[in-house]
């Protein structure tokens, strides 16, 4: 049957096919929150996903219930409470993971993580044991802690995977392709900024000089633009005034990393996006950089390309910071 897509800028067989698509099941962890409703929302609607599971310590089975009446294929379940925690897991492809505390006015990425890296250490204790091939998607801020956490984690249980601990990048990106784009004049659905480092502040490192379409920036331009990728989230979490930060652009970046993923699973070749993994390109044990998605997750770092005399700053200036965040979910995993 036709149905009209409601994602812009997906192909024809994103939107309307089924029948070529292998069986996928998708854990959202947080599924009730801020991000993990508009997300599961997404998900719901895509053709690729046969069952959504969804979880989260309070409220889940209202938003379970509400998906389920979407005339979509995929089927939603929702789970409750940490004794349910191992059920939502059972049989997962890939786990995304939004749980956690918001950002507040004043607040850094780094001021959520005392609270938010337990919450990650915890699920993915869980996620170790009881899905332990599943690709992990890790959303929850500060993600440059997190995902190091969620690696200690999987090693300890000796199920560890770098391709499949993915730290999820992509709203850098997607505010970098529509920033740029509305400077310049450019298509969005044709805009490409690669965006490297890590995700949060002076460590999101977007290459603009390696914009697709090719387009050039003043040194008027380039520091501005650059700062306002690097503090947009703060625009978002000031602009709501107390109400929240940036849900529904995250749900939606998440939304296409989930669905480039599970296209590369499915066998579809040169699926790129930008992500924070396990990486040998800086001193920094992990990087954001293009990766190229496969059938496990992360088939090869696509590396840095040439970057310019302004980048180059951008990373140096970046490394300590990042180091520490890095350092920091490291011991806290193994403490």
């Amino acid at each position: 049957m036709f149905r009209p897509c409601i994602f812009k800028g997906l192909s024809p067989a994103r939107c309307f096919s089924t029948s070529a698509q292998n069986s996928s099941k998708v854990a959202v962890l947080g599924a009730a929150g801020g991000i993990g409703q508009p997300l599961s929302l997404l998900l719901k609607a895509s053709p690729l996903i046969t069952r959504l599971s969804l979880f989260d310590i309070v409220n889940t089975p209202g938003v379970a219930a509400d998906l389920s009446h979407i005339e979509t294929a995929a089927q939603v379940t929702g789970h409750q409470g940490p004794e349910q925690l191992s059920d939502a897991l059972e049989g997962c492809d890939v786990v995304l993971i939004p749980a956690g505390v918001p950002r507040k006015p004043g607040m850094t990425r780094d001021d959520l993580f005392n609270t938010n890296a337990g919450i990650v250490k915890n699920l993915c204790e869980a996620a170790a044991k009881t899905c332990p091939n599943a690709i992990i998607g890790v959303i929850t801020n500060p993600v440059n802690s997190t995902v190091p956490i969620a690696s200690e984690v999987f090693k300890a249980a000796g199920v560890y995977d770098w391709r499949k601990i993915v730290g999820v990048t992509t709203l850098d990106i997607v505010r970098s392709n529509t920033f740029v784009a509305e400077m310049k004049g450019l298509d969005v659905s044709a805009t490409n900024v690669p965006v490297i480092g890590g995700h949060s502040g002076i460590t999101i490192i977007p290459l603009l000089s390696q914009t697709t379409p090719s387009v050039s920036f003043s040194h008027d331009e380039l520091g501005p633009l650059t700062e306002r990728i690097q503090n947009a989230g703060t625009e978002v979490v000031n602009a709501k005034a107390g109400a929240g930060s940036a849900t529904l652009s995250m749900a939606y970046a998440a939304s296409r990393f989930c669905t480039s993923l599970l296209e590369a699973m499915n066998g579809k070749e040169g699926v790129v996006e930008c992500a924070f993994v396990k990486s040998d390109l800086t001193e920094a044990p992990y990087f954001a950089s293009p990766v190229l998605l496969g059938r496990n997750g992360v088939e090869k770092n696509l590396g840095l390309g040439t970057l310019s005399d302004y980048e180059k700053q951008l990373v140096e200036s970046a490394m300590p910071e990042l180091l520490g965040n890095i350092k920091k979910g490291e011991a806290f995993a193994t403490s």
